[in-house]
């Protein structure tokens, strides 16, 4: 029995060539034409997607894990929702605050909305007006 001789998968820009050049095969068939396939002990080739699928996305250069906090340190991330506190109080967490860099003495105009509140911040040059 002849073996064949293993392919190694196509990555990056010559992984995107290919593909815009099979644009009339279905997804599989592309998987495979770029290198994304094994063959089993009984001679079955079988596609490997994911692999086809994460290498065009490394390959387009998206970041699907999310990036680290720039200090290292673990912790919660900003989930951009707030629950009013028991003593009807709405705190805003430092995850905002040092995203938008905002010091202690910082002032916001608070206008309500039918269904919303908005915080406009308060710049110096408004108090000299």
């Amino acid at each position: 029995m002849s073996r064949k001789k293993k392919i190694e998968p196509l990555t990056g820009e010559a992984l995107l060539t290919k593909v815009k050049q099979l644009d009339h095969l279905t997804k599989e068939q592309k998987a495979k034409e770029c290198g994304y396939y094994t063959v089993t002990k009984n001679g079955v080739e079988r596609v490997n997607m994911m692999k086809f699928l994460n290498a065009l996305l490394d390959a387009e250069g998206f970041e699907l894990d999310g990036k680290q906090s720039s200090n290292g340190r673990g912790g919660r991330s900003a989930s951009y929702r707030i629950t009013v506190q028991s003593n009807g109080n709405l705190l805003i967490g430092s995850a905002y605050t040092k995203q938008m860099n905002l010091q202690p003495g910082d002032e916001f105009e608070i206008s309500l909305g039918r269904k919303h509140i908005r915080l406009k911040q308060i710049d110096l040059e408004d108090f000299a007006e």
